[in-house]
């Protein structure tokens, strides 16, 4: 993604969520929905590549060069995500600082 778009910026590859584990922003759907999701043409086991049928809490963190979080926000619902222009804003602070 990051070549892709050509980012200047890293961006986080969780093969497996295993770092979503560390930080508590994965679950596990549970047994009654992969039938839901596999009728919708979408097999997580598939695309993750293991039987976990897991997915990974939406997150973004903005973390400054030394290595300090400065700015996060989580939530199970896929819809609700940080505001572009926020993370913009955080960034442009940090860039003046």
């Amino acid at each position: 993604m990051q070549q892709k778009n050509e980012l200047s910026f890293h961006v986080l590859s969780d093969i497996h969520n295993q770092t979503a584990e560390k930080y508590n922003l994965k679950f596990r759907l549970p047994e009654y929905a992969h039938e839901i999701y596999r009728s919708l043409g979408i097999s997580l086991d598939t695309f993750n590549g293991d039987n976990a049928w897991e997915l990974p809490v939406p997150a973004t963190f903005v973390i400054d060069s030394e290595g300090m979080i400065r700015a996060r926000f989580a939530d199970a619902d896929y819809q609700k995500r940080m505001e572009p222009a926020e993370v913009l804003q955080i960034l442009r602070s940090l860039k003046s600082s």
